[in-house]
């Protein structure tokens, strides 16, 4: 846990952020207020956070999930904001599922790429191999008709 209750704010250009996309051009806030929207926000997180951990705890689990959230949120009586926080955790474990696919294409393909390399080089080897092969055998029977002259 956090040793000063600033410690508990959330970071100053977050929100900021959120405040300008929340509000409409031209309207301008003040440092109180936005330390108080600061304040506010990191009480919310801090309250939610300890609702979920006990649906957590009633289920007799140590880690907080969705569905902790989602339970939390309607015992708070924010019942309006599910909707908008389904989608939003839908369009992350969509993003999370399209990294995850990118990644695993992209091993499969730099392991075809270097199966391929090792291919090219193996296939070398042996053509390297077979002109030395070559190369000696010509030595050799040219040694051969010398002992037989």
């Amino acid at each position: 846990m956090a040793e000063r209750p600033e410690d508990l704010n959330l970071p100053n250009a977050v929100i900021t952020r959120i405040i300008k996309e929340a509000l409409p051009d031209g309207v301008n806030v003040s440092k109180e207020a936005r330390r108080a929207i600061s304040q506010a926000a990191s009480v919310f997180v801090l309250y939610a956070t300890s609702c979920a951990n006990s649906f957590a705890m009633k289920a007799k689990r140590k880690t907080l999930n969705a569905g902790d959230v989602m339970s939390a949120m309607e015992e708070m009586e924010f019942e309006r904001f599910l909707p908008p926080l389904r989608e939003a955790l839908e369009a992350y474990k969509k993003g999370q599922k399209g990294k995850k696919e990118a990644s695993e294409q992209k091993r499969k393909d730099k392991e075809k790429k270097s199966g391929t390399e090792e291919n090219d080089k193996s296939r070398e080897e042996e053509e390297d191999e077979e002109e030395h092969m070559e190369e000696e055998d010509g030595d050799n029977e040219g040694e051969e008709e010398d002992v037989e002259n």
